[in-house]
């Protein structure tokens, strides 16, 4: 499943570098596919959606930080755990219960976002 960030967010930041797959923004900020990923010009996502990578998505939240469950894989391909998770100070990055996903479709979609294929 994908990691969400909860309301308890105080906005420190920590979170964000540490995403292999750029899927965490700052509140308020618009987002692209493209961002920290290989991704460019249509896409199509595994749930059938299509996008332009390229661009700019309307902010998630506009209180505190957010995570783009189409980015994120836990880490998976990456790290051992999810590193927003290891670094928050205030343990507000969670399992996001309305994105599970297995292993095998996380690592997919980090194969898909850096096109390991």
């Amino acid at each position: 499943m994908a990691i969400k960030i909860t309301d308890e967010c105080i906005n420190c930041g920590a979170c964000e570098p540490e995403c292999p797959n750029n899927a965490i923004y700052e509140a308020s900020e618009n987002w692209k596919f493209s961002d920290g990923t290989k991704l460019t010009g249509k896409i199509i996502l595994s749930d059938g959606n299509e996008f332009n990578a390229d661009d700019a998505q309307e902010p998630i939240n506009d209180e505190y930080y957010f995570i783009v469950a189409d980015k994120c894989t836990e880490c998976k391909g990456f790290f051992n755990e999810p590193q927003c998770a290891a670094v928050c100070p205030v343990d507000c990055c969670v399992p996001d219960d309305d994105n599970v996903e297995t292993e095998e479709k996380l690592l997919a979609k980090q194969r898909f976002l850096h096109k390991e294929e």
